[in-house]
């Protein structure tokens, strides 16, 4: 386990953290750019040192103002990975990959570069120099040197901000890969919310330097105080979800969960795999009566449990399924329909308005 405690006063900016991480998960400090998220892990990593802070790996204590303790970075056993793969150009992939690994620490590691290697493919890379690699198979190299540090705890700082939208998912499914098959712990850096949905098993809600929240993706997703901060148009419910079926013929998949069966266009996963579905709260609308004549393949009945904040021409609604969903609708909707918590309503979803993005990647 990570326990983080961190005060740091900056000219015009002050962190203010105190968090825990589970072995073998992946914690995402999530908050808008500015928010304070690099400043947090360097300070973990020991490329900066707080005014008053205390940092423990297990029963090893790398950091404690109070103690007067302080271990420089290269003695902390963390990996780094920054947003630019930061690749030496005139070594080839393994040169880069093997660059500062003692021949005796690869011999008895417990990350082998075989395993690397393989759970990174890239092996095909070795021999070539990192200026003819596109932008994804640089950050896979990146990853693959800093596993091979042999590091307790992975800190990975945005590391798709450079990175083509449509070659993120390819990593995504990579950074899984280093936690389910390595069981490596991992605190990853983010202000795009499907990288989080998708990945995290826990969020700490950062925002002006200061947390705001800590708890896992569903729940923090699911309050309605925090949707200023995690994204109001990104704001919504995230389901906890397994692939039953897919209809070939119409493309769509079924996803089980506790208030019955999503139905997803596009998404052809493994029958029985686990996924997170984020269904935004602008994708959900509301009606009294069961709709009858509809093209909706997605209604559920309900109940309205909280109502958020009302003073606005909008407003989200929390209702329980069997699982939270979140609706926004007009302030005019709400008032003509006479919403209340305790109110009976069905939900209606498209099929193609669930986020695919996010969807993948739950244990």
């Amino acid at each position: 386990m990570l326990t983080v405690s961190l005060t740091h006063q900056f000219k015009n900016f002050r962190i203010d953290v105190n968090f825990t991480v589970e072995s073998g998960s992946i914690t995402s400090l999530y908050g808008r750019s500015g928010s304070g998220k690099t400043s947090i892990i360097n300070m973990i990593s020991g490329l900066q040192k707080p005014d008053i802070g205390f940092i423990k790996v297990g029963n090893d204590i790398l950091l404690d103002t109070n103690a007067g303790i302080y271990k420089p970075p290269e003695n902390r056993g963390l990996g780094y990975i920054f947003q630019d793969s930061r690749l030496f150009p005139h070594l080839n992939i393994q040169e880069n990959l093997l660059y500062g690994i003692k021949n005796n620490l690869i011999n008895n590691s417990q990350i082998g570069f075989d395993s690397v290697v393989d759970i990174l493919q890239i092996a095909s890379l070795l021999e070539r120099k990192p200026n003819t690699l596109s932008g994804g198979e640089k950050q896979r190299v990146a990853i693959g040197r800093a596993l091979l540090t042999q590091p307790r705890l992975l800190l990975m700082d945005e590391p798709l901000a450079s990175i083509d939208a449509q070659l993120r998912g390819e990593i995504l499914t990579f950074i899984e890969k280093l936690r389910d098959a390595l069981g490596l712990t991992i605190i990853y850096v983010s202000h795009s919310i499907e990288e989080v949905i998708r990945l995290a098993d826990q969020m700490v809600l950062i925002s002006d330097g200061n947390q705001r929240a800590t708890g896992n993706v569903e729940e923090i997703m699911g309050r309605l105080d925090l949707h200023p901060l995690t994204g109001r148009f990104d704001a919504g419910a995230v389901l906890s979800t397994k692939v039953e079926s897919y209809d070939k013929k119409y493309d769509l998949t079924g996803l089980s969960f506790n208030g019955g069966v999503l139905r997803v266009t596009g998404t052809n996963l493994p029958i029985g795999s686990s996924v997170r579905a984020h269904v935004r709260a602008r994708d959900v609308s509301i009606m009294l009566d069961h709709p009858r004549d509809t093209s909706i393949l997605n209604i559920f009945e309900g109940t309205i449990v909280a109502v958020g904040d009302n003073t606005g021409s909008q407003i989200d609604i929390k209702i329980d399924i069997g699982s939270p969903l979140i609706a926004r609708i007009t302030k005019k909707s709400f008032d003509e329909l006479g919403l209340q918590v305790g109110s009976i309503i069905f939900t209606m979803l498209k099929a193609v308005a669930v986020d695919h993005r996010s969807l993948g990647g739950k244990r």
